[in-house]
């Protein structure tokens, strides 16, 4: 029975292994902010597989095991001790786990003030179906495309000029809801010069699976001279 399920078991985990890559896995980080997200992640996946696996190693038991003697105080004695293990203490001990991780982690992807000139502010409308972009210092216009500097923290406005939208470069960081009447702020940072592909996350009408973007990121030298030639080019 176990040869006949291992290798359909193996055949799926590389499958699913091999969707851990790509222009818009969560689990492939190009920026800090994705990094975190991502090693929240496995480390929710480590935990959670160790509690499946012991699950099914204790339905095998209970299937296979030799039938004990029929103790009622001993009954009793073992059901509290599953009760108080299994629906106490695995729960609080694992939650406690996640938010003791968690909590810091997502603090650390708020857009916290800055000194100022250490990040990029960049000011994004979201229309149906397309972005608006705007450099306010430079005053440089774009649509569905964002250009920012490697490695430098990147302070992304976000605003509705319709119906509710949803902000996502996954290998970047995550959700931002973009809401009318509303601005949202998401901080977003890439590691390396590359371009990086985003998508509307948010179900906003017939357009909405053509609401992509992309996100190009510069060495700080490339990028101040794609800022001198789109001002150059508006003059």
């Amino acid at each position: 029975m176990f040869r006949r399920l291992a290798a359909p078991m193996l055949l799926g985990t590389l499958l699913g292994l091999a969707g851990c890559s790509g222009p818009l896995s969560t689990l492939d980080p190009a920026g800090p902010s994705a990094a975190t997200a991502a090693l929240l992640w496995w480390g929710m996946f480590a935990a959670f597989s160790l509690v499946w696996l012991a699950v099914v190693g204790l339905w095998l038991y209970a299937m296979f095991r030799q039938p004990a003697s029929d103790d009622p105080a001993r009954a009793r004695r073992i059901e509290k001790r599953w009760i108080i293990g299994g629906g106490v203490a695995l729960p609080v001990v694992s939650i406690t786990v996640l938010l003791a991780y968690g909590i810091p982690a997502g603090h650390s992807m708020l857009p916290l003030p800055l000194d100022k000139g250490e990040s990029l502010e960049i000011h994004v409308t979201a229309h149906q179906w397309y972005w608006e972009v705007m450099y306010p210092e430079s005053g440089i216009a774009l649509d569905d495309e964002l250009h920012i500097p490697a490695g430098k923290p990147v302070d992304v406005h976000l605003r509705s000029a319709d119906v509710i939208h949803s902000f996502w470069v996954p290998r970047l960081g995550g959700k931002l809801d973009a809401v009318p009447g509303r601005t949202n702020v998401q901080r977003l940072q890439a590691d390396e010069p590359g371009s990086y592909r985003g998508q509307c996350a948010e179900y906003c009408g017939v357009g909405h699976a053509h609401m992509k973007f992309t996100v190009t990121a510069h060495t700080p030298e490339d990028f101040e001279a794609w800022k001198r030639q789109e001002t150059q080019g508006d003059d």
